[in-house]
């Protein structure tokens, strides 16, 4: 019986994977009693239960409304706000920046082209952390003081204290509904047809669904609409009250994961255009195409096929590059986290969170690229 089963090839694959995931299972359980063992020995707590406690640290900008008075668990989720607003305009906006530089540089125009080229050698052979010094540097000491700030616009300020904008005030808490039920609308969107055959309805269902939620939507805009409130930003005593602050720290960081990533995605644009044989660009003049229509039409969707893989790795490290914005001070978790550390002693629980957090998002940045990989994917009849 058991020769026979040793024999067996599939037993004998799954069986060798179930020991080596036992073992390191047993290996990862012995390190966290053996370090738990040693730290009470030492008289330091262990646990999780410091996320209930008042913070009592500030943090001086974020996305989420929060107050010294908040619970750890609460800055955490602060700083997870920030770097996920972070995160999310980064990649936008080096997207779009990324996709005129890689066209620039495939342009016939020697001069689009060669600054172009010089641009993408020139950023992406610079350290990020550089990029982000030299900006913070700019934008804290080339710019005038509050009561001489640039007004290029009314009610709009540049000074060295950030950029003030007017801002409509809105309900945080209605706010924060609106973004997840228009979460949920994508999701059902994107994800419809997994969906209905998940739950056995039909895919009218879902699509009732969505427009459920797109009344729900509405109806939650209007009512934030009623409350809402124009600040526009003013002098006052020193600085500026009001309207909304763009802070140094943030520009800082905004810009230089912009032009970094840019020069990333740009070379991935071209190799993914280039990677299309010129006879696609020769049959699109054919049909009378013009080379606008030719790149949107007939390129782009095969060049995607090239650009979604290395696009995804680029994607991944600039949600992890965020963590270098503790180098400008702005607040993101990886900030959050240190202060904690520093505030109450709990360094392995609050790197653990650190770790698990960022493994989370970029596992879903990572699985809806390669579901929209599978979705441009070429498929080959058989």
């Amino acid at each position: 019986m058991i020769w026979a089963l040793l024999d067996n090839r599939r037993f004998r694959r799954w069986g060798g994977q179930a020991i080596l995931l036992g073992g390191c299972a047993a290996l990862l359980a012995w390190l966290t009693a053996n370090t738990v063992a040693n730290l009470d020995a030492r008289g330091i707590r262990v646990g999780f239960d410091f996320l209930s406690r008042p913070a009592n640290f500030p943090i001086s900008e974020s996305v989420l409304p929060y107050d010294p008075s908040d619970t750890f668990f609460w800055a955490y989720v602060t700083g997870l706000g920030n770097t996920l607003a972070i995160s999310v305009l980064a990649i936008f906006f080096s997207t779009l920046l990324g996709v005129l530089v890689g066209l620039a540089r495939r342009s016939k125009h020697p001069l689009t082209s060669g600054v172009a080229g010089v641009f993408i050698t020139t950023m992406r052979n610079m350290p990020l952390i550089v990029h982000l010094l030299f900006w913070y540097a700019l934008a804290t000491t080339a710019l005038p003081v509050p009561r001489q700030a640039y007004n290029p616009l009314p009610g709009v300020y540049l000074s060295l204290r950030g950029l003030y904008i007017p801002w409509v005030e809105l309900d945080g808490p209605a706010a924060l509904l609106l973004v997840f039920i228009l979460i949920a609308v994508g999701a059902l969107i994107a994800f419809r047809r997994t969906i209905a055959k998940a739950i056995g309805v039909d895919g009218r269902h879902v699509t009732f669904a969505v427009v459920a939620l797109c009344f729900a939507a509405a109806a939650v805009l209007l009512e934030m609409l009623k409350s809402a409130n124009l600040s526009i930003p003013g002098m006052k005593g020193f600085n500026f009250s009001g309207g909304l602050r763009l802070s140094p720290e943030f520009a800082a960081l905004m810009l230089g994961l912009v032009i970094y990533t840019s020069a990333f995605i740009g070379e991935i644009i071209r190799g993914g255009i280039d990677a299309v044989p010129r006879g696609q660009w020769e049959a699109g003049r054919a049909i009378g195409l013009s080379e606008r229509h030719t790149l949107t039409k007939i390129i782009v969707p095969q060049a995607l096929r090239v650009i979604i893989p290395p696009m995804t790795s680029q994607y991944l490290s600039t949600v992890k590059n965020t963590t270098l914005a503790l180098a400008v001070g702005y607040p993101e978790l990886g900030l959050v986290v240190g202060t904690v550390i520093n505030q109450t002693g709990q360094a392995i629980e609050s790197i653990t969170l650190l770790l698990g957090i960022f493994l989370t998002i970029s596992i879903a940045v990572s699985l809806f690229m390669n579901w929209y990989n599978a979705r441009v994917a070429l498929v080959e009849a058989r």
